[in-house]
């Protein structure tokens, strides 16, 4: 099959032809239709994530048709189907007790194991698989599988945002944006901040109630002039210092952080305790979404109740996903990229 390696840290990914995917008994190999390219991918690219070598196969936002099913398979020869990135693995605690993005034993496409910047993908424990609904195009799909899962679990769970209140959001990358268009469907005020007039203009035209350019501006004193005396809940979507603190201290009193940025490096930063401890803050780490909450999802973007389809903005090669890693390096553009071809 053909597939992008990392051979080269911040290099371009190498073009090669390798053996397809063994499949495994408790999984199926997908002929992948979409992948994602995510920012979790390029803080793999540049060296920052443990799990990432030469030779790693990048790429965990992936859909596609199976085209091989183990003998302890839930799924079918033929099934168009939508992973999570993280798959967990059935039989453990907290995979019984409905939070299987937090399995011990979980396996994660792109990091632990082999991904989706190829033509096939082996999935094991597919039991978290989802079927993908006949309406919803295969980029669309890729655009969701990490980002749109990861904000809707921070929000609905993470969070409980209620109508009314006041979501910061600290970046208008797909997490970011995709923050935005679910808390707006959930009747809440959002004040987006980022460093880019083009991405907030964006987010402007996709609903946001208010802007702050923190180049220009402290964004945590701007959000609490705008919302009068702080956000309730804050969304920190890069996993830098900077944004991490400004979203501590935009909060009102007893608001809720939620932690969704993937931290680079050892992961280690200075965070203001005293506004935590001072206004009696909650501080929430989240990453993914268990796999049951996927259907109630994907219902309610099959019935059009939200459009996201502003989170995918190009789709692009196989050989392209190089150059949108690149462009991370600095400020992108608004939306999303995905791979939907992979011959090419």
């Amino acid at each position: 099959m053909r597939a992008a390696i990392v051979r080269e840290f911040n290099e371009d990914l190498s073009i090669e032809t390798m053996a397809d995917p063994a499949c495994p008994d408790d999984g199926v190999v997908l002929e992948v239709a979409a992948c994602g390219v995510c920012r979790s991918d390029y803080h793999g690219w540049t060296g920052e994530h443990p799990l990432i070598k030469s030779g790693s196969l990048l790429g965990h936002e992936y859909c596609g048709t199976v085209v091989e099913a183990g003998p302890q398979a839930q799924h079918k020869i033929g099934d168009r189907l939508i992973a999570p990135f993280i798959l967990g693995c059935g039989s453990c605690p907290a995979c019984h007790t409905g939070v299987s993005n937090t399995c011990a034993h979980q396996i994660v496409p792109g990091f632990s194991a082999p991904g989706a910047y190829a033509e096939y993908v082996a999935v094991p424990y597919d039991h978290n698989l989802v079927h993908l609904p006949e309406t919803m195009t295969p980029a669309l799909a890729a655009g969701l599988g990490c980002r749109v899962t990861t904000a809707w679990h921070a929000l609905t769970d993470r969070a409980a945002v209620k109508a009314g209140e006041w979501v910061a959001v600290h970046g208008t990358g797909g997490i970011g944006l995709a923050t935005l268009l679910l808390a707006k469907w959930l009747g809440a005020q959002v004040v987006v901040v980022d460093i880019v007039d083009e991405k907030l203009e964006h987010a402007k035209q996709h609903g946001a109630d208010a802007l702050v350019n923190a180049a220009k501006e402290d964004a945590a004193e701007a959000i609490r002039d705008i919302t009068g005396g702080g956000a309730q809940v804050s969304i920190e979507a890069l996993g830098i210092e900077p944004t991490t603190n400004a979203s501590v201290e935009c909060l009102a009193i007893l608001g809720r952080h939620v932690h969704v940025g993937m931290p680079a490096g050892d992961g280690r930063m200075e965070i203001n305790l005293r506004a935590i401890y001072a206004k009696q803050l909650s501080f929430f780490g989240t990453r993914g979404m268990p796999s049951w909450k996927y259907p109630s999802l994907l219902g309610m973007i099959e019935r059009g109740e939200v459009d996201i389809s502003p989170m995918v903005a190009r789709e692009v090669p196989l050989s392209g996903a190089s150059a949108e890693l690149r462009a991370m390096h600095g400020p992108t553009s608004p939306g999303t990229a995905v791979i939907t071809d992979l011959k090419s």
